[in-house]
């Protein structure tokens, strides 16, 4: 797939003030400090699209973007940031969970995942939410140009291992880094291919 166009179009907290669910729809989510924005932007080659932040917990909105005028891309709150308060981490729970409910455009779910740490309990504690809620859904390891290959084969090898444990069947993975573009066509390419299969 080539991007040609990618456009902002709208933030919110509200599911029913999204963009009209005529098209398929992609979210992006992950613990904060992931590297989602940078991910984000690396996929659509466009610098400044998503908002990166040494911060974490800076996206507190889901963010929509329109790609070459075909599908949607969401960029979603990150998960798991203990520096805000108890009713913030409510509000975003309850955000949440009614997007991945009631958003009827939603095709697939990218789960990312720090690529340089063990199988952590809040990155699994999602992935079965996902999996009680039947949202489909594919894991995405970043920042491998961190640590060597070997390195990040170890940790998707013990995610592997962690679902097997209650998962019949595992999801896609993908290894990037949005640094070296690595995984770039590989989820452009499964985004074009699961575009040709859904019909809206």
């Amino acid at each position: 797939m080539v991007i040609k166009e990618a456009k902002f179009l709208i933030s919110n907290t509200r599911v029913d003030l999204c963009p009209e669910p005529t098209k398929p729809e992609y979210a992006f989510i992950g613990r904060s400090n992931v590297g989602k924005s940078s991910l984000i932007n690396m996929l659509t080659e466009q610098k400044g699209l998503a908002k990166t932040s040494q911060s974490p917990g800076k996206t507190q909105l889901i963010n929509h973007f329109l790609i070459n005028n075909q599908w949607y891309l969401v960029d979603l709150p990150g998960y798991g940031y203990a520096k805000v308060s108890k009713e913030s981490r409510e509000q975003w729970r309850k955000m949440i969970n009614y997007y991945m409910q009631k958003r009827e455009n939603l095709t697939c779910v990218f789960v990312l995942i720090d690529s340089r740490h063990e199988p952590m309990k809040v990155d699994l504690e999602f992935i079965d939410y996902l999996g009680k809620l039947g949202v489909p859904f594919v894991l995405v390891f970043t920042k491998m140009d961190k640590q060597s290959a070997t390195k990040t084969d170890s940790t998707i090898a013990a995610y592997a291992r962690k679902m097997q444990e209650t998962w019949d069947e595992l999801p896609r993975m993908f290894k990037t880094s949005a640094v070296d573009r690595a995984g770039r066509d590989e989820i452009l390419n499964f985004i074009d291919e699961v575009n040709a299969q859904v019909q809206y």
